[in-house]
């Protein structure tokens, strides 16, 4: 596994043609030095604990950005709770309702059948799978 540190951010967001600020430096390493799910809010806390200037807009806009080149990728639970995934490759996850707490589930350890025939012209790019669970009492 690769330790992410400020230094090889810079290079993570020029290799996906992003200009490496500052705050895009903090913002990438509060996702890739955790590898976890975190919200726009966690991000800004984490990156606020350390330099107390980034604004909330300034997270969401660098979100989006690293969403575009493809850096992460949005992993929506509900409309109320998006998570930004540092992992962009083939995954699906587990989501548990009660901790609020987004885990990875690795593609062999899923099997999908029974899609519907696709449109004329049409192909499949991806199939985004949450599984949510909950404790039993």
């Amino acid at each position: 596994m690769i330790q992410y540190n400020r230094d090889n951010m810079a290079e993570l967001l020029r290799a996906h043609d992003i200009n490496p600020t500052h705050q895009r430096i903090e913002i990438a390493y509060a996702l890739f030095s955790r590898q976890e799910h975190l919200s726009a809010d966690q991000v800004m806390t984490i990156v606020n604990d350390r330099h107390a200037e980034t604004s909330k807009a300034t997270v969401y806009n660098t979100l989006n950005l690293f969403l575009e080149k493809g850096l992460i990728r949005e992993v929506i639970v509900d409309p109320s709770k998006v998570f930004y995934d540092p992992n962009t490759g083939p995954h699906h996850h587990l989501y548990e309702v009660d901790s609020g707490r987004l885990t990875d589930i690795m593609m062999d350890d899923i099997r999908i059948e029974g899609l519907p025939d696709l449109p004329a012209g049409m192909e499949t790019v991806g199939i985004d799978l949450i599984v949510r669970v909950k404790h039993t009492t």
